[in-house]
């Protein structure tokens, strides 16, 4: 985990002052502020997080986990909710449904906690997402982006805090194209969120006239993208689009620059990054135009306040897996508390239609048809020098009212 200078900590010490086709795969694997002292003495409401916290997610699951506990240290410094603690339960899932069906049923059943949060592989959240509905407990998944969550597999249990797929392409494609130009080599993770971001990718290239030559498949947790580099420079494309994430995203990205592509006047960019693969790759690696959950830019009340409390707690800016823990666990306190209540059916009323503080500049609310939380979406450039607080220069900030329906619009009965 990367510590902050003493120069940034001073930076931010001054900003922050004073302040389905899925449904056979899923079923086979199914077969206001009180005293302290009351809060101390209650019995805790408890939060099952589910996260890959031992896969090639691991370093953006830890800052998951960093966030949602500043946001219940925050609670029980007020007191709890309803005059109770608040606790985090955490179970690894490690990128694999059969672990976090194992993992969310021990959650339910021996620790009898309250809510289940997290997930980011999509296969995890679908599997999660069908026991929770089963199980009556409400799962908010925090990292996932497979549009078919709030699509042709949503229920009713389930509400989905990132962005999805199709969301963040129609931010960052107009981007790429004015950038680089419209002939694009794709290297995809042939894993359910690959494929929906390479989908989502082709869904909102095609009517811009983007053509796309040609496409490599690499496996959940590769770390030698060389041939699939070499290939893509074959085709003599403008742009490679990484449909990556975490470790994989920063094993491409180390290769991008050994093989010196940006030379050969080959862009790179990708639907998701952020402060958790800018840090790992370093200033001197990182490059691209990127699709951004949240920034550490982002000059809102409510983010200067998230910012100042994983500072005091971590000593680390925060990064936005920190964002959507903190965030997340917020909306979830903060729909118990308006219901006084943990029961789910109270719960879920609570939170369609519901609209809140993002911590971004324009409206957040939980879309009531399907779940999905309505939000900005940031565009970063990465630069390969340091940019105050974080490693993208912010391009655009695409509200999320703008975003046209995908292809699984419509497809949601809850």
């Amino acid at each position: 985990m990367g510590r902050i200078s003493r120069r940034q900590f001073l930076q931010l010490s001054a900003m922050t002052g004073g302040a389905l086709f899925l449904s056979d795969w899923t079923d086979r694997l199914l077969g206001s502020p009180f005293p302290g002292s009351l809060a101390n003495a209650a019995e805790p409401i408890k939060i099952g997080i589910l996260d890959p916290l031992s896969s090639p997610y691991k370093t953006s699951s830890i800052h998951d986990l960093h966030g949602a506990n500043v946001a219940v240290d925050l609670f029980n410094k007020r007191g709890g909710v309803l005059g109770r603690p608040v606790t985090i339960l955490e179970a690894d899932d490690a990128s694999l449904p059969e672990t976090a069906l194992k993992a969310a049923t021990k959650l339910v059943h021996d620790d009898r906690v309250d809510v289940l949060m997290g997930t980011f592989n999509a296969e995890c959240a679908l599997v999660v997402s069908e026991f929770a509905k089963k199980e009556n407990k409400l799962f908010l998944v925090t990292g996932a982006h497979l549009p078919e969550l709030t699509g042709g597999a949503c229920n009713s249990h389930t509400f989905v805090f990132m962005p999805n797929a199709s969301m963040l392409a129609q931010a960052v494609v107009p981007h790429w194209i004015k950038a680089f130009g419209t002939r694009w080599f794709m290297v995809t993770t042939s894993s359910f969120d690959g494929k929906a971001m390479a989908q989502a990718v082709v869904t909102a290239g095609q009517p811009h006239g983007v053509e796309f030559v040609g496409e490599m498949l690499m496996p959940f947790g590769a770390t030698d993208f060389t041939a699939a580099l070499a290939a893509a420079k074959e085709k003599h494309p403008t742009l490679v689009v990484f449909n990556l994430y975490g470790w994989d995203l920063v094993h491409a990205l180390k290769a991008y620059t050994k093989l010196e592509l940006a030379k050969e006047k080959i862009g790179v960019g990708g639907l998701i990054a952020g402060e958790q693969i800018g840090r790992p790759l370093g200033y001197a690696n990182n490059a691209g135009i990127w699709g951004l959950i949240w920034d550490p830019k982002v000059n809102t009340e409510g983010s200067r306040r998230f910012i100042q409390g994983v500072v005091e707690k971590y000593n680390h800016t925060p990064t936005s897996r920190c964002y959507l823990g903190y965030a997340a666990m917020t909306q979830i306190l903060e729909a118990i508390q308006r219901v006084g209540s943990t029961e789910t059916p109270a719960l879920i009323k609570a939170l369609e239609g519901h609209e809140f503080d993002g911590l971004k500049e324009g409206r957040s609310y939980f879309r009531a048809s399907d779940h999905q939380h309505v939000q900005d979406v940031l565009v970063g450039e990465a630069y390969g020098k340091e940019l105050g607080l974080g490693h993208y220069k912010i391009l655009a900030t695409v509200p999320g009212e703008s975003f046209t329906p995908g292809p699984e619009a419509g497809q949601c009965q809850l």
